[in-house]
This record gives structure tokens, sequence and C-alpha cells, in this order.
């Protein structure tokens, strides 16, 4: 792996950097809109990936705690745990002036957004980093993007999948020389913008088996417009090949994970994503392709491939890039 050397590090550091960072991990009751944080931790770290401190928590979600056999955090474990208004304050305390660092960093900040719009507070977050997004970045030879990949390419030895401690240690440690390797090369950081979660509204859902207590789920929508995809449109998705930047994708009825986790996803990877279906759209992502929607139909009639939720989220792990336009055949 490539290190600065310690004694040129500050003089050779790229003045555009981040001042320092708060490696996030979250766990959660699950993937979806109205699923809830179960526990929180945040290493904090310099500008130059050094360990500063960090914190721990549980957070009672108020509801079942889902996937239990992930996360290992039972009802009875985390029915003493304060609530997250009770932690928001120590919460922000250490995200406060920094770059948010997390694995899918789309997912926490989602999640963390979503718990302070709640709790009718703001998380104190600007920009957000992805160490998915960094080592493609850095072109490291990760045999797939899981933690435990970018953890064992630099010799960080895993104690507690899952674990919200133990994933943020590990991943602050395989951040610094990401994040050094980054300054040597020059490499400009993935940084994305954290807009506040300003709108919400509250509707009733059926409790999950098992759960006997009721509740309300809310949801919110980022008051964003999204920005125009910078890549030229390659076509249309075939299935010998990869998604490709550029491609128009369209959405159609649920998701089991959230519409907008998805299409952040899709934004990030370089596609664009379509309100409808034309003759112009690369894809049509839906999880039922019988039903009569005006977007199932005019996929059909146009001949767009259609693929469902999970075979797209496995096509997002590995999206071609756009050809420059002086390589394009």
């Amino acid at each position: 792996m490539t290190m600065l050397d310690d004694r040129t590090t500050a003089a050779t550091w790229p003045t555009a950097y981040p001042q320092g960072y708060a490696v996030v991990d979250v766990e959660t009751t699950g993937l979806a809109r109205d699923d809830r944080i179960v526990s929180a931790a945040v290493y904090q770290v310099d500008a130059q990936g050094e360990v500063e401190d960090h914190w721990y928590t549980l957070v009672n979600p108020e509801r079942d705690p889902g996937p239990v056999w992930i996360h290992g955090l039972t009802s009875d474990i985390l029915a003493g745990a304060p609530l997250f208004p009770e932690i928001a304050e120590e919460f922000s305390a250490r995200l406060d002036g920094r770059v948010l660092v997390a694995h899918n960093a789309m997912f926490d900040w989602q999640m963390i957004a979503r718990e302070y719009a709640r709790a009718e507070l703001t998380a104190p977050v600007r920009q957000r980093l992805c160490t998915i997004a960094l080592s493609k970045e850095l072109a490291l030879p990760l045999p797939n993007h899981k933690l435990e990949s970018l953890a064992a390419h630099y010799g960080v030895v895993q104690q507690r999948a899952h674990n919200a401690l133990d994933d943020a240690r590990v991943l602050a440690e395989a951040f610094r020389p990401s994040l050094r390797t980054a300054a040597e090369r020059g490499v400009r950081l993935p940084l994305l913008e954290c807009r506040p979660l300003t709108e919400w509204a509250s509707a009733p859902v059926r409790p999950r088996v098992g759960y006997q207590a009721s509740y309300a789920a809310n949801s919110w929508r980022p008051s964003r417009k999204r920005p125009a995809c910078p890549y030229p449109n390659p076509g249309r998705y075939s299935s010998d090949a990869p998604l490709k930047q550029g491609m128009r994708v369209a959405f159609s009825g649920d998701t089991s994970i959230d519409r907008e986790l998805l299409e952040d996803r899709t934004v990030e990877a370089g596609l664009h994503v379509a309100s409808s279906v034309s003759r112009l759209t690369s894809l049509l992502v839906t999880n039922d392709p019988d039903a009569s929607t005006s977007k199932t139909v005019k996929a059909k009639s146009y001949g767009t491939p259609i693929v469902d939720e999970a075979a797209y989220t496995q096509l997002l792990r590995d999206v071609a890039p756009a050809v420059p336009p002086a390589d394009a055949s």
C-alpha cells in the first residue's frame, strides 16, 4: 500500500482537502424510509486521517429492532437505550465542522438526516465522502466493494462485523491510507453535498410481523433538484454488458430500498434518473414487470430492457465509465 512519509505529509498535503472528518457507521432496523437507527459510532479523524477520538451509543428505535441476526441488538438490549433526541446533541458535537465519511455514505447520511428530521433538528453536516467512491477513484484492486474487502486490502482486522463501533474503527483505519494515497496522487476527493431533509409527512403503516405495537412511519423528501447528468446517453442497457455512465434509468412501483436512496445511488454512479419512460430510456427497474403502469406499458412497447431491484443493485456495483468523445467509436 502507498502512504506518504510522515516527514513530508504536511508539506505536500493538498490545500483543498477538508480539515477534519467524522467516520461514521450506523446500524438500523432496515433499509426503508421508516426504519430507525439502533446504534451509531463516530471516529473523529484529523485532516490527514489520524484518529482523534471515538464515540458510540445504542439508540432505542421505539419499534422492533429488525434484523437482530445481523446487528445483534435485541429489543431487551435496546429497551433502556436513549432515544435519538436524547443523543442528538452529542452526535452533533461529533459531526460538526467535519466531512461525514462512511462506507456507502449515502445510506448512512439518509438514515441520520431522517432521525434529525424526526427530532425537528438538522444534522450539522455539509459534505459526505463515500469510501466506496474513493476506492474506485484510487482504482484499488478489490474483489468487490464490501467493507471487509477494503479492510483486508489494508491489513485491517475486523473483529465484529455489523457492530457500529468496530465497523467505524475498521473504516477509520482503512480511510487513513486511502486518504494519504489520494493526497500523494493529487486525487480530487469525491465529496458530495449533504442537504438537510426539510419536509415530512406522517402516514400509518402496518407493523412488522411479530411486533404488537403500532407506530407511524415518517417520510421526508429532500428539498432539492438533482443536477443534470454530465455524461451523454450511451443507449440501452444490454444484459451481456455492465451499466454505463450516462444511461437513463427509470423506476416503477414499490422498492424494498427507499426510492430516494436508490435514486441517489444511481446519480452517484453517473447515471441519469428518468422520471418517465421514452425511446431514450436505457433501463426500467421494477419489481412488478406485469403491472399495467404507464412506465411498464411504455417500456414493453419500446422494447426497453426491464430488471428487478435486486438485479439492479448488483449492476450498480460495477458501472462502466463513460467513453470520452475522442475515444468513442
